[in-house]
């Protein structure tokens, strides 16, 4: 990943995407909890997260009958993107696509809904919890915030507090400038979901000539996923799967780059002033952002430095390789 590749430049406009079943639909009203919903818990957090479930099972179906003319390889990025993810949810759900592919639509639209209310329902109860919780990673412990930030109201958050600020201030641009301060938090300097913030980065310290040093390592990433995948508790304690959190009661054994990108983008969420997570928020910009994440760990040619990255992150956090057990200040938090 070259130095430029990472935020691209604050004139030029956000390329579009194509993959719409990939992205938040309308929000649907809740119906009764079932192995779907249960099922679309997990798996918006560990394989897709900002989906429209319904559009993505039609889209699929439709796909399964045209691949068997056009190969897969022939389609853009984000079709190859959209296809996976559904083949990924059929292959993780014993009977799915047979349902699928006999059922009417209306069936096909109400699995789709109860995927969906797992995947909105655990994403709301993240952006919950996380929303109380960042505010005990932002300083070390011992220390307090100054001035001290709402529990309840995110308003003060964002740019508009220095601590929050300097965490969500785009890598390349120095928040200790007053002038460029003071442009972000008066929404002058406009901060797209491409932009990656330094919270991003291993001790908030980017390097534009390696872009790759401490990237997706940071601490208050850790403290996040151990918060949602193992328990709240955990982050105080030894990195292990408890038996009440979300990776042991699912079998996950290995963190995913989906679930990297999630964690980023709910921490991302937590410390910015928005207090609604919506998809049409031009302020946080998170669909964006979360695509942009994904798009870098799943970018052929990032291969090696991906392939470090996840097995770090398995190592570390998930705990799976006692021996080779690394430090904080192995891992690059000296």
């Amino acid at each position: 990943m070259s130095s430029d590749e990472n935020h691209l430049p604050p004139h030029e406009p956000s390329r579009k995407r194509g993959g719409l079943a990939l992205h938040i639909g309308p929000r649907k009203k809740a119906t009764s909890s079932n192995p779907l919903v249960l099922h679309g818990r997990h798996f918006g957090r560990t394989v897709f997260a900002l989906c429209n479930y319904p559009a993505l099972l039609t889209s699929g179906i439709l796909q399964l009958e045209e691949l068997q003319d056009i190969p897969v390889e022939d389609y853009p990025a984000d079709v190859r993107r959209e296809h996976r993810v559904f083949m990924e949810l059929v292959d993780s759900y014993p009977g799915l696509l047979e349902r699928l592919t006999n059922g009417e639509e209306e069936d096909i639209i109400l699995v789709g809904e109860l995927l969906g209310k797992g995947a909105s329902g655990a994403r709301g109860d993240d952006t919950k919890t996380l929303k109380y919780a960042v505010l005990e990673w932002l300083v070390p412990r011992g220390q307090v915030v100054i001035p001290p930030l709402s529990r309840n109201i995110k308003s003060d958050r964002g740019f508009n507090h220095e601590v929050t600020g300097a965490l969500l201030c785009p890598a390349g641009l120095d928040w200790s400038n007053a002038e460029t301060k003071q442009g972000l938090k008066s929404g002058e300097i406009a901060v797209r979901g491409d932009q990656w913030p330094m919270f991003l980065y291993a001790g908030n310290i980017y390097d534009p000539e390696e872009p790759w040093k401490g990237l997706l390592r940071s601490e208050i990433l850790i403290f996040g996923f151990k918060h949602v995948f193992m328990s709240p508790s955990s982050v105080d304690r030894e990195p292990k799967a408890t038996r009440s959190g979300n990776a042991y009661l699912h079998g996950m054994k290995s963190v995913t780059k989906a679930s990297l990108a999630y964690i980023a983008t709910q921490v991302r969420f937590s410390l910015s002033s928005s207090s609604v997570f919506s998809r049409t928020d031009t302020i946080t910009d998170s669909d964006n952002f979360y695509h942009s994440i994904l798009d870098l760990l799943e970018d052929p040619d990032e291969n090696e430095e991906v392939a470090d990255l996840m097995m770090w992150w398995t190592r570390f956090v998930m705990h799976l390789n006692h021996k080779s057990k690394l430090t904080l200040t192995q891992s690059g938090f000296s």
